[in-house]
């Protein structure tokens, strides 16, 4: 149900607002513009004006503690994340705040202000504070899963170049800035295919705070403290869906939980995806076997074409990127192999031995979230370097493998 607009005593409201009655909780969204100073402005006014019992933003836990703790990156275990497989979810989640970062010194706005705005009001009011947006690390998985596997290469060389493009944001980008999704609009400098992170970046993420809001309500209604009135906090973007996700019937507590857990699990790649690198380990080592049993000669010929387009193009990248020369090499010895191995990626061996060979400082760690939003840090800086030989020796891999496989089908052709 949607209220009146409450009317503004002290002056006109700048971004859209949406009033609704929720279970009896009077739940107002205000959309802000994360490019624009006036919205962090305009979060802190409304929140000593209207003195709400719940402050909600467009916050994980995650992105709390680094909008919160300047030093959170100090701590950060490179080694821990490599043991875990996911340096490149903290190389993709450098990248977009490299973006967002080379977007706030074009402006001279600090990023993430109006979420901060909203943190320090509330903490003044004493009122309390929800994070209700999904963790990231989850968004940018089910963005992943919701690519094509042949698109991702892609994905991953528009990641890599966006960090060495120094190029002034758009004009056009900025407008659609204020009016959307920082997140969306970051990837979509780099993502080929808007339609394809739409869902997991938008929509998803609209019913996923919907749900969060409904959790913290019932949560503090078991507790007989449920706020008469709720402050959400979020991108003009989201504005529309989450109205729309918390005008529908309310399915109770079990319902809302299990929708909740969907919502936050990786979906399980189709049959298509999981037999797709196997299938590609079957047709090489097919050609191989081909190729030795018309001439051994030839066998070595295809052998010799694999090992030198695969490992050669993972072990430039990991060059590029400055890495060790001992890790130029264990990379280039190992593609030709982890090519022909789905649990085990080129990128996995390049970062544990660059990791082995160079551990990242404390001074590198603090500076990393600095360092990165410029290209030459990404090459000083231990960490990030780490991250970028991991980023690059994948995508030399990938494009190895490509290669490779086609090399083969044109000898075996010919």
């Amino acid at each position: 149900m949607t209220l009146p607009h409450p009317a503004a005593p002290n002056g006109p409201v700048d971004g859209p607002r949406r009033v609704l009655d929720v279970g009896g909780t009077q739940v107002t969204l205000l959309g802000t513009a994360h490019v624009s100073r006036r919205s962090a402005e305009e979060v802190r006014e409304t929140i000593e004006r209207d003195a709400p019992d719940a402050v909600a933003i467009e916050l994980d836990a995650g992105r709390y503690a680094a909008l919160d703790d300047a030093k959170a990156f100090a701590r950060l275990d490179l080694l821990d994340a490599w043991r875990q497989k996911k340096l490149g979810m903290v190389a993709v989640s450098l990248a977009l705040g490299a973006f967002q970062q080379r977007l706030a010194d074009q402006l001279g706005i600090e990023p993430g202000a109006e979420m901060r705005a909203a943190i320090a009001a509330s903490k003044a009011r004493g009122a309390r504070l929800w994070l209700v947006d999904r963790d990231l690390g989850t968004t940018l998985r089910r963005v992943v899963a919701n690519v094509p596997w042949w698109q991702r290469a892609t994905l991953l060389a528009g990641v890599v170049g966006s960090v060495l493009n120094r190029q002034p944001v758009a004009e056009s980008e900025i407008e659609r800035l204020k009016e959307g999704d920082v997140l969306a609009s970051t990837f979509a400098e780099f993502a080929e295919d808007e339609a394809r992170i739409f869902e997991p970046l938008i929509a998803e993420r609209d019913r996923y705070m919907a749900l969060r809001l409904r959790q913290e309500l019932a949560a503090a209604e078991a507790t007989g403290s449920r706020p008469s009135s709720v402050l959400v906090v979020i991108g003009a973007g989201h504005l529309a869906g989450l109205a729309a996700a918390l005008e529908e019937p309310d399915e109770g507590p079990e319902a809302n939980r299990e929708r909740l857990v969907a919502l936050r699990t990786t979906p399980k790649p189709g049959a298509w995806q999981r037999y797709a690198p196997w299938a590609l380990v079957a047709l090489v080592l097919t050609g191989f076997a081909i190729g030795f049993a018309r001439e051994p000669d030839l066998g070595w010929r295809l052998l010799l074409d694999w090992t030198i387009l695969n490992g050669g193009l993972a072990g430039l990248g990991v060059a590029i990127a400055l890495g060790h020369p001992l890790t130029v090499l264990a990379t280039a010895l190992a593609a030709p192999f982890t090519s022909l191995n789905p649990f085990v990626g080129a990128g996995f061996v390049a970062a544990g031995v660059e990791l082995a060979l160079r551990r990242p400082r404390v001074g590198d760690l603090a500076a990393l979230r600095r360092d990165v939003t410029v290209p030459k840090g990404w090459w000083t800086n231990r960490a990030a370097r780490t991250l970028l030989v991991f980023a690059l020796a994948t995508l030399g891999s990938v494009i190895g493998t490509y290669a490779g496989g086609f090399r083969i089908a044109e000898r075996l052709l010919n």
